[in-house]
């Protein structure tokens, strides 16, 4: 037991493990700030997201909180993974939040998630997502932040879809 907690506590004393990804969205800001601000959406544009669920607090306020569930994340048991995050800021006028991991079945508690628009003119957006995480035991550094970004990139293709569905039934 006492070995066991002493790899945690070594792990928890090490780097974060960083990684980024970013794309062009070939939407205007506003449009692509609409979709990914707003919670009820994320399965629009989260390919492996099935549902989210408010927990806590007023979604667009620091302090909200928020289970995400689905498969993001293969289990061994077939099951769906969850991770509960909590918004840490959130500004509309830069189009940017930082929410962070607060539990879940995947091993990313701590893990702080940034995401940031920028006007990248002629209607389209620059999404940059960035990360940080513990270092988890028994994992690859690079294999981690290969698949996160693996995951965040298969998000921001699929932003301009939630858009065209949103627009279609505006009308």
């Amino acid at each position: 037991m006492e070995n066991t907690e002493r790899k945690k506590d070594d792990l928890k004393n090490k780097k974060k493990w960083r990684g980024s990804v970013g794309g062009l969205v070939d939407a205007p800001i506003d449009k692509v700030w609409a979709v990914v601000s707003r919670s009820c959406r994320l399965q629009d544009w989260m390919p492996m997201v099935e549902r989210c669920t408010d927990l806590g607090g007023e979604e667009g306020v620091p302090g909200y909180v928020r289970l995400v569930s689905g498969f993001m994340f293969p289990q061994e048991d077939g099951d769906r993974s969850w991770i509960k995050e909590r918004l840490l800021a959130i500004n509309p006028s830069s189009y940017s939040y930082v929410y962070q991991m607060e539990a879940s079945n995947v091993g990313l508690d701590g893990s702080i998630n940034s995401l940031k628009l920028a006007d990248y003119g002629e209607d389209s957006t620059l999404v940059d997502w960035s990360f940080e995480i513990d270092p988890v035991e028994g994992a690859s550094e690079d294999y981690t932040i290969d698949y996160l970004a693996f995951l965040y990139k298969s998000c921001i293709k699929r932003i301009v879809g939630a858009i065209e569905t949103s627009d279609g039934n505006s009308k």
